[in-house]
């Protein structure tokens, strides 16, 4: 995301390539009137929380975006420098190109941001309370490559803290007039630019995580920035000290990251910056409610490292309940009825080849020898394929896929999808795609329930399909 031209590429070149966590809340949520609350802690532009331990506040006067983190008595550790940066909430869509954008932005999507467009207007706060424990935030934000443009959406954030870490809660909620179901687009979750002295980038990306290996410095002077398979879910910048910032999101395991400038030079109003950003792949509907966390640690490698593992997730075997939301699945040739999803997955299927494609993961092939699918057919065609790929390997192939016999009755039924008979099927998984038919035709839908390591449903007596017991 963000701050001048050359750097809001970035993420752009990420949704031209993949074109292109996270719990969909069911309620909607607008305010229509400034109400600073309980402003403890707060100055006419700022807003802060201060444990003793670390420092985090947010600009009242450019969307409550957050503009400072620091250790309780160090430097603020993020970049300012123009209202592209900070840390702040950044979202995707289209179309494409989106409204009427001069001659540097002509094909920018639909994009509103926290803090404010590339013209210099800064997004309103409508509601801010900060009651010693929880600060919290409601914005009007821009469309950043059009100039005056409120977005038809409306932004918020609560940031609590502990120790060194700050947990943030963003959410994001749609009213757009534009009714169209989108093709997935990837989302900063979130955007964070750091002072140009943090310019050294460090994750963890091996085969082994939490297990304490060493970790990898990534070299990248962006944009383009560079993208990492962040096994421990964080990466962070930090000076020759190596004392920074990390930004952990459990679950998520593509962030991409760089540095810009001149390093080890500037600060919170200067061009030098690093920048992460956690990554996926989501389809965000005109009235979705769409909400992720987020944790960021102020510290060495060593302390945000064993946050992240404090945090992590502790059973990383896929287990996808699509009864509230998509769990974070996009698709390629093939649309579903929109939010909010009610149950199941109601996946039309009316183009040629359509796609499931789910998030990215990292589970050993031998802790999920089989997977279950919960699913109602309808369409004439009788043969379906599970695809995965694995680490070294992103790439959906067919040599690493099974074929399985579908019933297109439109009775739901489990699956039962024996990976491990595929020699294929080993080491490290790191995502999945369901190609539900080969052909789609007019009229052709699938109900999806679920697909994970254990079954939903009734019980199995015969392998590959359960008894019919919609």
């Amino acid at each position: 995301m963000g701050m001048k031209p050359i750097m809001r590429l970035a993420p752009m070149l990420l949704f031209i390539l993949f074109f292109g966590g996270v719990v969909l809340a069911a309620r909607p949520a607008r305010v229509d009137a400034i109400d600073s609350g309980n402003s403890n802690g707060a100055t006419e532009k700022m807003s802060y929380r201060d444990n003793g331990v670390i420092r985090v506040g947010i600009d009242l006067t450019i969307g409550g975006t957050i503009t400072y983190v620091s250790a309780h008595d160090g430097p603020n550790l993020i970049n300012a420098h123009d209202k592209g940066r900070e840390i702040q909430q950044s979202y995707y869509s289209g179309p494409q190109p989106y409204g009427q954008a001069n001659s540097g932005w002509k094909n920018w999507p639909w994009n509103p941001i926290g803090a404010g467009d590339v013209y210099g207007h800064p997004a309103r706060v409508v509601r801010h309370t900060n009651d010693g424990k929880t600060l919290y935030c409601a914005t009007i934000p821009m469309q950043w490559a059009l100039d005056n443009v409120p977005g038809r959406c409306l932004f918020e954030t609560w940031i609590t803290l502990d120790g060194r870490t700050a947990h943030v809660h963003y959410r994001l909620t749609n009213h757009r007039a534009d009714l169209t179901q989108y093709p997935a687009y990837n989302q900063e979750l979130p955007a964070v630019y750091t002072v140009g002295t943090l310019y050294r980038l460090f994750t963890y990306d091996g085969a082994t995580p939490f297990k304490g290996a060493p970790l990898r410095q990534v070299q990248n002077a962006g944009p383009p920035w560079a993208s990492m398979t962040a096994t421990e879910n964080w990466a962070a910048l930090v000076n020759d000290h190596g004392f920074g910032l990390g930004v952990i999101e459990p679950g998520v395991y593509q962030f991409i990251g760089g540095f810009h400038g001149p390093p080890d030079v500037g600060g919170p109003q200067d061009d030098s910056t690093g920048y992460i950003a956690p990554v996926r792949q989501e389809i965000l509907d005109h009235n979705i409610v769409y909400d992720f966390n987020f944790t960021l640690a102020v510290g060495t490698l060593d302390q945000i490292r064993a946050a992240a593992t404090q945090f992590r997730v502790r059973d990383p075997r896929p287990d996808y309940r699509f009864e509230r939301d998509r769990q974070h699945w996009h698709y390629i040739n093939a649309h579903d009825s929109g939010f909010p999803i009610k149950g199941h997955l109601h996946v039309i299927m009316d183009q040629n080849d359509p796609e499931f494609i789910g998030p990215g993961g990292w589970w050993d092939a031998k802790d999920v020898p089989r997977l279950y699918l919960r699913a109602a057919f309808h369409t004439a065609e009788t043969g379906a394929e599970l695809f995965w790929s694995t680490a070294g390997h992103d790439q959906f192939s067919e040599d690493r896929s099974i074929h399985f016999t579908i019933k297109p009755d439109g009775k739901t039924r489990t699956y039962v999808l024996n990976l491990a008979a595929s020699p294929q099927y080993t080491g490290n998984i790191t995502g999945l795609r369901l190609d539900p038919v080969p052909a789609g035709r007019p009229g052709d839908f699938a109900d999806v329930y679920s697909l994970g390591y254990r079954r939903v449903g009734a019980s199995n007596h015969a392998p590959g399909i359960t008894p019919e017991d919609q």
